[in-house]
């Protein structure tokens, strides 16, 4: 191998091939793609090199559809929002946003989708699927992807089961992943002794699964949502002009808990050299 050869190595890639007058992803030249291909299928084929059927990008994209925003108080739409008061581009104020996603606040359903995956090979070797899921959830306090601070039952959650239910009955999916979602449900209700429903997160990571992503790239599509809603978070603040806002309005305040009042005395001379 030449010396040339070993440079071009160096950041070696399948995803795209572009030459001048030329741009092909995954093989496909763009042009072609431009117009005919969704911005959801697109994104199926830039990260696995296969295009979706229309119905596997469908049930994607309604996944993606449910996260788009987490609301005005959550982390991160807050901290984009504060952040596009400061006089820094949109860019910056998503990429803050972003930033704070990790395990958290924003990882649940990628964690939600290992959870999945452990009990799918647990139950795979065990005497039942209830069985499987009440071991694996012995290593969980809180179990990702189920119960929500805000809603009791999440709408969102009830609308992308019904789908991945439909997308059994058609056949897009196998829905092993949902009868471990439904058995999750049963599992802690029994042992709580009340619903502890799934949520947005496991929903997507229902879908994320059933579709064969694997749990890092479900919370990196979960993220390409969240960055619309940061990105609608940012804009409006600055259309409307705000400057430095922080997180609550001044009048507010905060709760000071340090010492009290006290006055300083320096030392003299004199104290230094005793």
């Amino acid at each position: 191998m030449s010396d040339l050869d070993s440079v071009r190595d160096y950041w070696k890639t399948a995803i795209v091939d572009i030459k001048p007058g030329e741009y092909r992803l995954r093989g496909y030249p763009i042009d072609q793609l431009i117009g005919d291909l969704t911005f959801v299928q697109t994104i199926w084929l830039t990260l696995r090199g296969t295009i979706p059927t229309p119905q596997q990008a469908a049930l994607l994209e309604a996944a993606m559809v449910g996260s788009v925003d987490g609301g005005p108080m959550s982390p991160s739409c807050a901290i984009a929002s504060m952040a596009a008061t400061c006089g820094v581009g949109l860019n910056s104020a998503v990429a803050s946003g972003i930033n704070v996603l990790g395990d958290t606040h924003g990882g649940a359903g990628q964690q939600c989708m290992a959870l999945f995956e452990a009990i799918r090979q647990r139950a795979a070797s065990s005497s039942s699927l209830e069985a499987a899921v009440d071991a694996e959830l012995e290593r969980y306090r809180f179990v990702p992807g189920f119960g929500h601070r805000f809603h009791p039952v999440d709408p969102r959650a009830v609308r992308l089961v019904e789908l991945v239910a439909k997308a059994r009955s058609a056949g897009v999916v196998e829905g092993t992943y949902l009868d471990i979602a439904r058995q999750i449900e049963a599992s802690l209700e029994r042992k709580k002794g009340k619903l502890i429903p799934i949520n947005i997160d496991g929903a997507s990571a229902l879908i994320f699964s059933e579709l064969g992503f694997p749990p890092p790239l479900g919370r990196g599509i979960f993220i390409l949502s969240r960055a619309v809603g940061l990105l609608a978070h940012a804009w409006e603040q600055m259309e409307g002009g705000a400057r430095i806002k922080g997180p609550v309005p001044p009048e507010v305040g905060y709760h000071y808990t340090g010492e009290p009042p006290r006055d300083f005395e320096p030392q003299t001379k004199a104290d230094v050299e005793n």
